[in-house]
């Protein structure tokens, strides 16, 4: 019988409720293999005792194990952007986990507003390492009439086709075999340009898959 570590990391909030519930569930269903959890009490409540999250040594701790189980990381009094960063982004950075992917349908027994949330099931495909989670940019002159602040979207011609590989990959093995590409090259001449570009490259590769393009304000009414 199979044996896999997981690193559980329950975070704050509602990640305390959900991680345990999580943990209870996967060790019920776990058939033919076993599953070792090892939870990990990184949250701001540990970086407003120690000033870190994460502390030394932390990612290679992670690295024994063989997946992470994440929960919600975030406080009311911690800058979310000290919370994003101090947590869950050094550890998408630190194993490449370049995927962000995002499953969007009505589960069993949920109430929801929309008429037609039943019909909905989406799997939303974007970057978690580049763009704007490269981290590229800075502040200078703070505090001063002068203050400048950059942030700067990063986009690799491999980073962008790897992204794209994986969601055509992934719509290829859905029932509609569908592909939406969302952008904003009207008014991102360069990065989402590029994307648009790698898209129409990459779907060469997928005759299988339809595809179409669509302006990310239009798909908001879509």
């Amino acid at each position: 019988m199979g044996s896999y570590r997981i690193a559980a990391i329950p975070g704050d909030g509602i990640g305390n409720e959900v991680i345990p519930a999580g943990i209870e569930v996967l060790s019920k269903v776990a058939s033919g293999f076993e599953l070792q959890f090892k939870t990990f009490d990184w949250s701001s409540d540990r970086y407003k005792k120690t000033g870190a999250y994460i502390p030394d040594g932390g990612l290679d701790e992670l690295k024994k194990h063989d997946a992470i189980l994440f929960g919600a990381v975030g406080a009311p009094d911690v800058p979310d952007h000290v919370s994003l960063w101090g947590l869950r982004l050094p550890i998408c950075q630190g194993f490449d986990q370049y995927a962000n992917v995002r499953p969007s349908r009505l589960l069993p027994g949920v109430e929801s507003p929309v008429k037609n949330a039943a019909e909905i099931d989406w799997v939303i495909i974007r970057e978690n390492t580049g763009g704007e989670y490269s981290g590229s940019g800075g502040r200078v002159h703070k505090g001063l009439p002068e203050e400048i602040a950059t942030q700067t979207s990063v986009f690799t011609r491999s980073g962008v086709e790897r992204i794209l590989r994986f969601a055509f990959e992934l719509a290829r093995k859905r029932p509609r075999k569908h592909l939406t590409l969302v952008t904003k090259s009207n008014a991102q001449r360069h990065g989402m340009v590029l994307w648009d570009e790698i898209f129409y490259e990459v779907a060469k590769n997928y005759p299988d898959v339809k595809t179409d393009r669509i302006l990310v304000d239009a798909m908001t009414t879509r």
